[in-house]
């Protein structure tokens, strides 16, 4: 749970951050804010004392608007960065060998790296007349704050999902997509199916991501029935199932895109391996003001990077 005061300073800690969209940084950020109708509406509704802890109550109801929707984290690992490109080693021709013994033959290159740019911004800008601030129910505006940060989440997650979707069948796990049922015909064997191909490949299936259409599959047998007996009361949150007798979880989400008409794709994964999500600004909000034409808003946006690591990691259903 998010409290005001980390609130406040996670949204000052993301402004500082990134020095090239505020340039004035926190200071001038909060200049900014005194002259938005939208905030100033903000701050006399929550009767806060200053600006800070008004912006600080916004940002707060934002980020836990947005976190339903921020599903694709659950799925991939995320580092956090203040670089525009950071580089990724992975292991490729590095061996080991007992010391004392001989060796092994030098080789020219032991360790493959990939660079991964930190520079798409996801945004999405609520604007309204001033005459419409003055006018509107409080709760109104609020919820357009949250169905902007929704937005902007729903986009980042669908962004997660287009990368495993992308990975050519040959570099998945098994060297091929496997074959699935479809809806509540989905059954536990197309589980296990996925799970396996992950470990033959020597990593850990974490994350078994579904449609929810499957989810409906899933939640009639008795295998997951009876594994829910065994996990903790946490087991089950706003689209994630614990999975203890596979040491899986299970991410439903109707974002799981389709195949065609009646397929839908589902992704076993190890997300320590599989992708990386460069986080470089999380999800921020900015009051802006548009006096020439009488207009008030907020933007939420974020600065994220993607990149496929280990693409053996993932297996693909369809």
């Amino acid at each position: 749970m998010i409290v005001m005061g980390d609130s406040i300073n996670i949204l000052k800690e993301a402004v500082e951050r990134d020095d090239k969209r505020f340039p004035e940084g926190w200071e001038g950020y909060m200049e900014n804010a005194k002259n938005s109708t939208f905030i100033r509406r903000y701050l006399k509704e929550g009767l806060f004392s200053d600006m800070a802890g008004a912006l600080g109550a916004m940002h707060k109801q934002v980020v836990e608007a947005a976190k339903p929707a921020l599903i694709g984290r659950e799925i991939i690992w995320v580092v956090n960065t203040t670089d525009p490109l950071v580089r990724f080693f992975k292991q490729k021709l590095a061996t080991a060998y007992v010391v004392g013994e001989t060796e092994p033959t030098e080789v020219p290159e032991r360790m493959e790296t990939q660079d991964i740019s930190c520079t798409t911004e996801i945004a999405c800008k609520m604007e309204f007349s001033k005459s419409y601030i003055e006018d509107a129910p409080f709760d109104v505006l609020a919820r357009a704050a949250e169905e902007a940060a929704r937005a902007v989440a729903k986009l980042e997650t669908d962004k997660i999902l287009a990368l495993y979707k992308g990975i050519a069948a040959a570099n998945l796990a098994t060297g091929a997509e496997i074959a699935t049922n479809e809806g509540t015909s989905f059954a536990w064997s197309d589980v296990v199916s996925l799970w396996n191909a992950v470990e033959r490949e020597d990593f850990d299936p974490k994350v078994l991501a579904v449609n929810t259409r499957e989810m409906g599959g899933i939640l009639s047998q008795n295998q997951f029935i009876q594994s829910l007996f065994y996990a903790p009361e946490s087991a089950i949150r706003q689209g994630v199932f614990e999975l203890p007798a596979l040491g899986m979880k299970i991410v439903h989400s109707s974002l799981v895109p389709a195949v065609d008409a009646t397929h839908n794709y589902k992704f076993a994964i190890d997300p320590d391996f599989a992708a990386v999500l460069l986080v470089r600004r999380d999800i921020t909000t900015e009051p802006f003001e548009n006096p020439g034409k009488l207009r008030s808003g907020l933007i939420v946006s974020e600065r994220i990077g993607l990149g496929v690591l280990r693409s053996k990691a993932v297996a693909r259903g369809v």
